[in-house]
């Protein structure tokens, strides 16, 4: 007995020896560093920024960072690569390189002033497409085996050419139609966003000038300010399609709207009057629009929740920059919950302190006539090789529905409107229906006033809308329609 209970105290204080071992082993080994694990998780996560980062550059930035006009990446490209032509959709060739008498090869402009602003200029100074485009041309993706043969003898390998969305020959006619009037003429199909003409007056020729600092539109010499994306202008009453636009959204019984137009009304004290004191008589929504009425649109105005317009104007991209990848201006509305009577009635009419390029007030009608969805608006339609190859392709992009598809559809038969008995009537004579809206925007206590339309045809199946703004002309029905006429004939038909 005695022996048993011997042993069974040995293998117990074997086991607690085992223990006690066990814990000395434990306490002997190296305790786990949280600190170089953080460590090492911070640079794997670093890593993986910096790849991520690299791949953005390398397939979204690296193009605009080289047409960076502080990059100076493209003159070294130009020692090896002659850049290539600039040409329209119709194949005519707006810009080209040739060769001089001492072998140098200097940029050539066949057309003198009338694609300036688009197409822009290489010396002293990069400006339109040669800057925004200016990587894509200096690019050669001819014969690798023709390639390397020049590079052997020394000679430069010809760059790729870029092949616009411009029409020639509408081109031509918006820029004969603003005559000797400074403004701006841009059209754009409302489908994909390819902008179709580009106009900007006064203009220069870049064969001849040398760059000049930009202007604003309030100086003479301005000539090197492209109108159409940089100039601010009062929108007037184009602006009435946004008022228009938030009625509608705010009042599910805007189809019982009326008011009693006398030429003239006054709201709590601040007088408004219709062009020239036209009496218009009870006027629905429809008629408000067609006949352009002041009085009846500040009357909306006064309905209308301020804070909701501004918001429903920055979504259409006011005081931000639009997204496209050439220069221009960002619009401006500062109508809010603070602003006073007189504030809000003028910003309703398209008055007050709000600004607009034509541009921006060209994608608000293209996305009316696009059924609520706007596109973004492009210059370049590809890029092919010197020896006709394709090399990229840019494809249309959505910039989001802007307006529900039902109020567009509603907005389209206003404008429509518009143009059969209202103040855009002159365009009721063409073989197609058109939709748009006039403007006249005063800029002085003396009545001067910039001229604007903006519309597109045809309305049931657009397939041009334009904006067109003929500073310090008049109305918009006797200064922009006309040119809005010929562009729709130009494009369309008579």
């Amino acid at each position: 007995m005695r022996e048993k209970e011997q042993r069974y105290s040995r293998e117990e204080r074997k086991k607690v020896e085992n223990h006690r071992d066990k814990q000395d082993a434990r306490l002997k080994r190296p305790r786990y560093n949280r600190n170089v694990l953080y460590i090492t998780y911070f640079y794997i996560i670093v890593a993986f920024l910096m790849i991520a980062y690299l791949l953005k550059f390398v397939v979204i930035d690296s193009e605009n960072k080289i047409n960076n006009p502080y990059n100076t990446r493209q003159y070294l490209l130009e020692k090896k690569v002659i850049r290539g032509d600039i040409v329209s959709s119709d194949g005519v060739v707006l810009a080209t390189s040739e060769k001089d008498k001492v072998g140098r090869y200097n940029r050539y402009y066949p057309y003198d002033n009338m694609f300036c602003h688009v197409v822009g200029k290489v010396e002293d100074g990069r400006t339109g497409l040669e800057l925004s485009a200016g990587f894509s041309m200096l690019a050669s993706d001819i014969n690798p085996l023709q390639k390397l043969m020049n590079d052997f003898e020394s000679k430069k390998s010809e760059g790729n050419n870029c092949i616009t969305t411009i029409n020639y020959e509408l081109q031509k006619t918006a820029y004969e139609s603003l005559a000797n009037y400074n403004g701006a003429v841009v059209a754009m199909n409302p489908r994909n966003g390819k902008i179709l003409a580009m106009v900007s007056k006064p203009d220069f020729n870049p064969n001849t000038e040398s760059r000049k600092p930009l202007g604003t539109v309030d100086e003479e010499n301005s000539a090197y300010l492209n109108r159409a994306t940089q100039g601010l202008y009062p929108p007037g009453s184009t602006f009435k399609i946004l008022t228009a636009m938030e009625y509608i959204k705010e009042n599910e019984t805007y189809s019982d709207y009326s008011y009693d137009c006398k030429g003239e009304d006054s709201f709590e004290g601040n007088p408004i009057h219709c062009f020239s004191h036209e009496v218009h008589g009870v006027v629905s929504l429809e008629k408000s629009m067609a006949h352009s009425c002041n009085t009846s649109f500040a009357n909306i105005g006064m309905e209308i929740n301020n804070n909701s317009l501004k918001k429903l104007c920055e979504n259409y991209y006011f005081n931000k920059l639009l997204p496209v990848n050439f220069p221009h201006n960002k619009g401006s509305f500062k109508l809010d919950e603070d602003s006073n009577t007189d504030e809000t009635i003028q910003t309703a009419i398209g008055q007050g302190e709000t600004l607009v390029t034509p541009l921006q007030n060209l994608m608000i009608v293209s996305s009316v006539a696009n059924k609520g969805k706007l596109m973004l608006p492009q210059l370049v339609d590809h890029v092919e090789s010197a020896q006709g190859k394709a090399v990229s392709k840019y494809k249309a992009k959505s910039l989001g529905e802007k307006c529900p598809k039902k109020i567009a559809k509603q907005l389209n038969k206003y404008l429509m409107a518009v143009c059969e008995y209202g103040t855009a009537s002159a365009l009721s004579a063409l073989s197609y229906p058109v939709a748009g809206k006039t403007g006249s925007a005063e800029i002085d206590s003396s009545g001067t006033s910039h001229a604007w339309f903006v519309g597109y045809a045809p309305a049931d199946n657009p397939k041009i809308a334009v904006a067109i703004v003929v500073e310090g002309a008049g109305t918009g029905s006797q200064y922009a329609v006309p040119i809005a006429r010929n562009m729709f004939m130009k494009y369309l038909g008579a």
